[in-house]
């Protein structure tokens, strides 16, 4: 069995039911602010999966190459290898309020510490891609087909970080997430990132603080979900609001599965300015020609379980069309994942994000500013690293293309 915790404390307890499937069930007595989501409030009855796990569970772990290290390192010493044995594993170490661990264990991170320093310079000899693979691969409870890790800046408690104040030195869990991409596959993925987070920051949205690797190999990130006294608040995917799991992540549309999705469990008087924000988001990825903008990168964040939940920061945004020529959106929108034009966008805003329509022009006109002052950035990079060359260029691009086709109102 595997042992569930919410905010520190025993939640319940997840066990394998049947061929497939598994069954969760609460702690009998645990208070209502211990529900592990939004989705799955507590109740005398069980949690019944018929295959696989429920999606609060499956929401944080690996995929790609993190996934298949792990499986290679744990398949033979337990003889499977599903997604409740990689729960079992990287469970100790996730993103968000849950943790899990043996029915018998105490709870306990104790990621190792690395200096995000020595990251952004490239100081370490050798592969660091593959050091901090050894490193931290059982630590890094983070989802996500390219290759992520968690770990513990060993500066971080003595800068004044994460809201302005200095964790405690008994923390330890994870204060950074370290993202590498696919050389052969997605070339220059970091500098991508960073360039497009770059712009939605311009747009207003909130992003959490980011810096790129001196060679472009990296992108490190702080937590969002990390308070300054080493607790962690609650964070959702859209995958876990539509009750699919991440198989399904491209299935749903942006009308329904994300906007009216987020109006359902925001349960905040705010609503309508995150509201707001989720369009901008959404439109930005047209914009860019954001291709991944798919249920699992839109989340949601919140203190307690019961009350107000907020849009989450910013993450996981790129310009996937310059890798993938003909690329699409990632979910629907009037039935069909084409990219938008400015019209289709008006009529999102007006109908789906309770935007007036002078927000809405608002909106598009403000992404279309932060892109702009954003390609003279891409342009300086450009002449400084070569190897970005082809990659930026094909950025700059597409990114002229969204603007023209999704962001400026046609002649009619």
């Amino acid at each position: 069995m595997i042992k569930v915790w919410t905010d520190g404390a025993e939640a319940g307890l997840l066990d394998r039911s049947g061929q497939r499937g598994t069954t969760f069930l609460y702690q009998p007595g645990a208070p209502e602010p211990r529900a592990v989501s939004v989705t799955m409030p507590m109740r005398l009855a069980s949690w019944d999966i018929s295959y696989g796990i429920a999606p609060i569970f499956e929401m944080n772990l690996p995929e790609g190459v993190l996934r298949e290290r792990l499986r290679l390192a744990f398949a033979k010493a337990i003889g499977t290898f599903d997604d409740y044995d990689l729960l079992g594993i990287v469970g100790r170490s996730q993103v968000g309020r849950i943790r899990y661990t043996g029915q018998e264990e105490s709870l306990a991170e104790d990621v190792p510490f690395q200096s995000v320093d020595e990251i952004l310079s490239r100081r370490r000899q050798g592969n660091l891609f593959h050091h901090l693979l050894d490193k931290f691969a059982s630590f890094s409870g983070i989802s996500g087909v390219q290759p992520k890790f968690l770990i513990r800046d060993e500066d971080a408690f003595s800068k004044a970080a994460f809201n302005g104040a200095r964790l405690s030195e008994s923390y330890r869990g994870a204060t950074h997430i370290v993202k590498f991409w696919e050389e052969r596959e997605y070339p220059q993925l970091a500098a991508n990132e960073y360039f497009c987070l770059r712009v939605a920051e311009k747009c207003g949205l909130d992003v959490p603080p980011y810096r790129l690797a001196e060679d472009g190999a990296a992108l490190v990130v702080d937590r969002f979900d990390l308070r300054a006294d080493g607790s962690y608040r609650g964070f959702e995917d859209f995958c876990v609001l539509n009750g699919k799991g991440t198989d399904k992540k491209y299935s749903g549309s942006y009308e329904t599965s994300i906007l009216k999705r987020f109006a359902q469990f925001a349960n905040s008087p705010r609503v309508n300015t995150d509201l707001e924000k989720l369009f901008t988001l959404i439109a930005l990825s047209c914009a860019l020609r954001n291709g991944d903008a798919h249920l699992k990168n839109f989340g949601i964040v919140y203190d307690d379980v019961l009350n107000e939940a907020r849009l989450a920061p910013v993450y996981d945004l790129v310009t996937t069309s310059v890798y993938i020529p003909k690329d699409g959106m990632a979910l629907t929108l009037n039935g069909s994942t084409r990219w938008p034009t400015a019209r289709e966008l008006q009529l999102l805003g007006e109908t789906r994000a309770a935007c007036t329509p002078a927000q809405v022009r608002g909106v598009l006109s403000r992404i279309a500013e932060a892109i702009e002052e954003t390609s003279s950035q891409v342009q300086k990079y450009i002449k400084n690293h070569a190897a970005f060359a082809d990659v930026g260029e094909g950025m700059l691009k597409e990114w002229r293309r969204g603007i023209a086709e999704s962001l400026i109102p046609r002649p009619s």
